[in-house]
């Protein structure tokens, strides 16, 4: 196999030369993807789409709706790249010509992110002789939602023999063409909870009579807002949102419940279990003045996503020979599934910004009228390339061949 003796950047320009005729079908694909959305535990039309568009003989269903495929040699070090099939749960206002149907959108670039990883895919399949080590693409399904596609693609064996995964997302706050390429957290932890507020009910003309729990829940919320500010670093990056106040039944009621709900989010994995924990004494303390009960129930999600220093550092280069200019560092709150794969294998997670189709305003992800330009595929598809270069070389040089 020629590859042990190439340098990564050797790598990456025979697989950026075999992309380049696969790019005009993988357009065509993400407008047919994007036309037809499907959500969480539902992406049965999505994954035949792309398996059909994939053309791999041996590519494996799992875990429901999801695919496997494998290309060059066979054993362990493989690198994975990984594409999400899911949808979110709103009606496009971006007025294409490809819009969804009302009900479910790709406001989150999925469809973009797929149809790279199967061009890439394509092209790899045309210099799988000159692979150094595996690659798998992953087509995940249930990014968006509980329970999470790749914790059950980890649990039933899906990452077997592979020793890293990496995955390029559009982000609208990055530079158009430009790829954020940063080590360390470059995505929070998130942990939904919902505040339980356990008071004494009754009529509302007699509020002496009870102990109201939406007054002691207003207090709460009111008093979660210094929690961050108060717990964690200043330098450091945590988030805690209340999204929904639930109470009551009637006006001239005083209930015996009140609930609270929201996310609570942390760049820094260590500061999680901090956050988690003065959460629960807040609120019952809170609570306790005013002679209710309180408690939290915490249902954990994702991980911090923390990429891998050693690929991150051996991947700009790479970006850079891709004509991908590396982006001003990139950290955010959001978070994503991704982060779970790295209780398995090592991870880079890369940003990629975008131009935006005609007429679309640049909104934030999750926005009805969120739409890049179907050309995205192609940067998308190269940070790809790059960051499989940069970790299946493992320790070839860059630009320079060793010895065989």
């Amino acid at each position: 196999m020629r590859a042990s003796t190439d340098t990564a950047a050797e790598l990456l320009g025979r697989l950026l030369e075999a992309l380049e005729p696969e790019l005009a079908a993988a357009e065509a694909l993400r407008e047919r993807l994007h036309a037809r959305p499907e959500l969480a535990h539902a992406e049965h039309e999505t994954a035949a789409t792309v398996l059909a568009a994939l053309e791999a003989d041996d590519a494996e269903r799992v875990v429901g709706t999801g695919i496997l495929a494998r290309l060059g040699p066979r054993g362990g070090g493989a690198v994975a790249l990984r594409a999400e099939l899911d949808a979110l749960a709103l009606t496009e206002r971006t007025g294409a010509a490809f819009a969804a149907s009302p009900g479910a959108m790709h406001a989150c670039g999925h469809d973009v992110h797929m149809a790279a990883l199967v061009a890439l895919f394509r092209a790899a399949r045309r210099v799988e002789d000159t692979l150094p080590a595996p690659l798998v693409a992953i087509f995940q399904p249930s990014e968006e939602d509980y329970p999470s596609g790749a914790v059950r693609l980890i649990s039933e064996g899906g990452l077997e023999a592979v020793e890293t995964v990496v995955a390029a997302h559009v982000h609208p706050e990055v530079a158009p063409g430009a790829v954020t390429a940063d080590d360390g957290p470059v995505n929070a932890s998130s942990d939904n909870f919902l505040v339980v507020i356990e008071g004494h009910g009754g009529h509302a003309a007699y509020p002496h009579a009870t102990r109201d729990p939406v007054v002691v829940l207003a207090e709460v919320v009111v008093a979660l807002q210094t929690l961050v500010a108060r717990t964690v670093d200043p330098l450091h990056s945590a988030v805690l949102s209340v999204t929904r106040l639930m109470a009551g039944t009637a006006e001239n009621v005083v209930p015996e419940e009140a609930r609270a709900a929201g996310t609570l989010r942390a760049l820094q994995p260590e500061v999680r279990p901090q956050l988690k924990e003065r959460l629960r004494e807040l609120v019952e303390h809170v609570a306790a003045a005013h002679g209710c009960a309180g408690r939290v129930e915490l249902t954990e999600g994702e991980p911090a996503i923390v990429n891998d220093p050693h690929l991150t550092a051996r991947v700009r280069p790479l970006l850079v020979a891709a004509g991908l200019p590396v982006a001003s560092p990139m950290r955010s709150c959001g978070s994503d599934d991704f982060g779970m794969f790295g209780a398995a294998a090592r991870l880079l997670l890369l940003f990629v910004g975008f131009e935006l189709a005609p007429g679309a305003p640049r909104v934030p992800l999750h926005h009805p009228r969120f739409l890049p330009a179907t050309a995205t595929v192609r940067p998308v598809a190269r940070a790809l390339a790059a960051a499989y270069a940069a970790a299946a070389s493992g320790s070839l040089p860059l630009s320079q061949s060793r010895s065989s």
